[in-house]
């Protein structure tokens, strides 16, 4: 098929730390609960899942927000938990008690029948892919995305979301063969769904290793960093003419920053506990930095979403030789104003032309 001209490139060039007119912004979760539009969508699909498995749902859904905001990307409404439910886990959305999984791995047999899942089982998110590239129509660019295995892994085992991880880590530490053949099987599916994803048209990827930041220092490294080091290095970095830039993001990862922008990805997402200047000195500018506002400054009104939007982007400082996408240090909110978006945004596009070369 043809393919439209792509009319704002503003964050591809900066994930790859080539010289912009500003600062560009997405958020994470920037299609969802906080805007009213996106419940109604929600409501007439009936469930979670309903929504997501529909193509045409998840067109609608992610091209809300851009519709309401000037953002410079749309990420693909998806969820992380779509590879292990098409491994046969039985994925639910519990309501006020969010994902679970019917059939967890905890066993030696349970771990025996896990294999990487057929890629047809995930054709739903690829046709969701290509329908918002045809909507998009070169408006900006489509960003895909997959958990990390580790976190899926956390997900897999545990069943749930978890507040202490005991049921992971009891298997890390008496059983790692385990976990590491779960790791394994993660790294193998999680870097062809987002092969196929970028065969779709996503023009960009991103890893959320939303819970790696549980683990402690050498584990990390060896149960997490090690494995998402496997899928960045088999991810397609090139099509339609363009690199596919790879963006990182590991919540409480902070410690291992220079481990992660080691591992072979273009971008490393971080969260607010993290000074941007202090983090691009460290890598030294060999990767792009995104992020890192708390979610929770959008509850705070306009002066102060302005104010916390100005003290990251001086913090980052001059941006030449170097690359920032500014984004929340994590999901948004879903009680957020909409209205706290649109001061945030206009903020960062009016105020990060300073620290752009004219």
């Amino acid at each position: 098929m043809s393919v439209p001209a792509l009319k704002n490139d503003v964050f591809l060039r900066a994930l790859l730390r080539q010289p912009v007119p500003y600062t560009p912004i997405w958020l994470m979760r920037q299609a969802g609960r906080y805007l009213p539009e996106y419940n109604a969508t929600r409501s007439r699909a009936g469930s979670f899942m309903a929504l997501a498995q529909s193509p045409e749902y998840a067109t609608e859904v992610t091209l809300q927000p851009l519709e309401r905001y000037p953002l410079d990307a749309a990420i693909l409404f998806s969820d992380i938990l779509t590879v292990p439910h098409a491994m046969g886990l039985g994925l639910d959305f519990v309501a006020g008690e969010g994902p679970q999984f019917a059939r967890p791995v905890r066993d030696e047999d349970d771990v025996a029948r896990l294999s990487v899942p057929d890629m047809d089982a995930l054709r739903y998110v690829f046709d969701a892919v290509a329908s918002i590239r045809r909507a998009l129509d070169g408006k900006v660019p489509l960003i895909g995305f997959a958990g990390s295995p580790w976190t899926i892994a956390c997900y897999m085992v545990e069943g749930r979301g978890s507040s202490d991880y005991r049921l992971i880590k009891s298997m890390l530490y008496a059983r790692p063969d385990l976990l590491h053949r779960i790791l394994d099987i993660n790294a193998e599916a999680t870097r062809q769904y987002l092969n196929a994803q970028i065969e779709a048209g996503a023009q960009a990827v991103m890893l959320f290793d939303s819970w790696g930041g549980v683990l402690a220092d050498g584990l990390f490294q060896q149960f997490s960093l090690a494995y998402t080091r496997k899928v960045v290095a088999g991810l397609t970095r090139q099509r339609e003419g363009r690199a596919i830039p790879v963006i990182v993001f590991t919540k409480g990862g902070g410690m291992w920053l220079e481990d992660i922008a080691a591992c072979g990805c273009d971008a490393v997402g971080l969260d607010w506990t993290v000074n941007l200047g202090s983090a691009r000195r460290r890598v030294q500018d060999a990767v792009a930095l995104q992020g890192n506002l708390d979610p929770m400054t959008l509850f705070g009104g306009g002066p102060a979403i302005r104010a916390e939007a100005r003290r990251a982007l001086d913090a980052f400082g001059q941006v030449a030789g170097g690359g920032h996408v500014f984004n929340l240090g994590h999901g948004i909110s879903q009680h957020t104003p909409p209205d706290a978006v649109s001061e945030l945004v206009d903020e960062v596009h009016a105020y990060s032309r300073r620290f752009h070369a004219k």
